[in-house]
Formats: C-alpha cells, sequence, structure tokens
C-alpha cells in the first residue's frame, strides 16, 4: 500500500489533517506529524526523514508545506509526490518579525486562549455562524489551548529563519500538487500560480469557501484533491 505522510502547520497537532486522513486511509498507510517545540525547519524535517518510510508520499499544510520543501532539499530520492498546501516557498518579509511577535507576546502575556481567538477568525474561510461552524471553531481552538507559548515561540523562530526556498521549485521533479482556499488571505491563491509556473508539471487545486484551514473547513474536497493528484500520481 502507498505511504503518506501529511505535515502539520503552526500550532497545530493532528486536528486540521485528521477527517482528511479518515478518508484516505482505505487507500494508502497514512501518518500525521507535527512539529511541538522545534526551533527550525532543519529540525523538523530531519523528524520527517527519521519517522518516515523509505519513500513516500508527502504533503504540508502552511509550516507543514515549508517543512515538505525542506525535506525534498534534504533527501528528494524518498518523496514519490509532493502536496503544499496553503503555503508559500520565499524567505521572511519586512515587518514579518514584528506581526509574529504580537502574537508571540499575546500568548506569553495574556494566554493560549487569547491567541487562539486573535489568530483562528482572520485565517477562515466562512463567516463563524451556525452548528457545523462553531463546532470546528472549537475544535481548532481546543488545539492551540494545547500547545504552549515557548513551543508557539520555537515555531515562530523557525518560520523567521526559513531559508528562501524558491530555488528549490524548478528542481521539483514528481508529481506535485498545489493547492489553497478560494478566500485564504495568507498564503492567497495568486501565491501558489506562483509557485506552479516554477514546478514543471506541477498541479493548482481551487478550494471554494475555504481559507488558510482547508483540510478542516473542507476536508471532502482537500481529500478528492490528494488522492487524484497526489497519491495515485506517486511513483
Amino acid at each position: 500500500m502507498r505511504e503518506l505522510v501529511l505535515l502539520s502547520g503552526l500550532l497545530s497537532d493532528d486536528t486540521p489533517w485528521i477527517d482528511v486522513a479518515a478518508r484516505l486511509s482505505p487507500t494508502c498507510t497514512v501518518r500525521i506529524m507535527s512539529f511541538a517545540n522545534c526551533a527550525s525547519l532543519a529540525e523538523m524535517a530531519q523528524r520527517v526523514l527519521t519517522g518516515s518510510p523509505e519513500r513516500f508520499a508527502l504533503a504540508g499544510h502552511s509550516m507543514g508545506g515549508r517543512v515538505a520543501l525542506e525535506v525534498w532539499r534534504r533527501a528528494p530520492e524518498r518523496v514519490a509526490a509532493l502536496g503544499l498546501l496553503n503555503t508559500g516557498a520565499s524567505p521572511s518579509r519586512p515587518g514579518e518579525a514584528e506581526s509574529r511577535g504580537r502574537l508571540v507576546n499575546i500568548a506569553r502575556e495574556q494566554g493560549m486562549a487569547a491567541l487562539a481567538a486573535e489568530w483562528l477568525p482572520p485565517m477562515m474561510g466562512r463567516p463563524a455562524e451556525g452548528a457545523e461552524r462553531i463546532s470546528l471553531m472549537q475544535r481548532l481552538t481546543n488545539m492551540v489551548e494545547r500547545q504552549t507559548p515557548e513551543s508557539f515561540a520555537a515555531q515562530i523562530q523557525a518560520l523567521l529563519n526559513r531559508p528562501d526556498a524558491e530555488p528549490l521549485l524548478p528542481t521539483i521533479r514528481v508529481p506535485t500538487l498545489l493547492l489553497s482556499g478560494s478566500q485564504d488571505t495568507w498564503s492567497p491563491v495568486s501565491q501558489h500560480v506562483r509557485m506552479q509556473q516554477m514546478i514543471p508539471g506541477s498541479i493548482l487545486v481551487e478550494i471554494a469557501d475555504a481559507g488558510h484551514m482547508a483540510p478542516i473547513e473542507q476536508p471532502e474536497a482537500v481529500s478528492n484533491a490528494l488522492l487524484q493528484h497526489l497519491i495515485l500520481r506517486s511513483r
């Protein structure tokens, strides 16, 4: 059976991926990896390489997409197919340290619940109303509250010190899926279009009615895209 490794993003455990993994488990062996307390993308990538089979399809969400690119940098021969979801490849931007530092200060001074209330709503693609939406926001809030300010600060350090991964993109020679939500303002579709233009033969999928947390917002659509454009194309 094919092997699929799913990489979680900033402040995330299995939660954003769990519904996708359940849908894909009949077709492949699925592992979810997260990166609490990791302070560099290199450390995160090494965790993936140590905990994964010899060859595997790899998909990363948000920060996990940047980790996936670092895995490709270090061991491309082990990657059978690559998925980059709600993510980017550029180095840190002017002003990014200040905006991310403000969130770290909220976590340290006001707690993780306050951070969740500040951080989550702008990432979501639909208005927070209705029982289903309330349940989704509660799942994500609980996830953030399980993290610690120290782990959050370590992951922010990793992101701020990330290398420029754009030079890697033309070297990718395995089936590659790029995916973003139509309402993702953090890693917009336009950012993925630019990446697609740099990765030979890559496929771009836009998920309707999803923001930055597409895997948990629209798990069926994301699962279908991964199955069609990643798992079945892996070699």
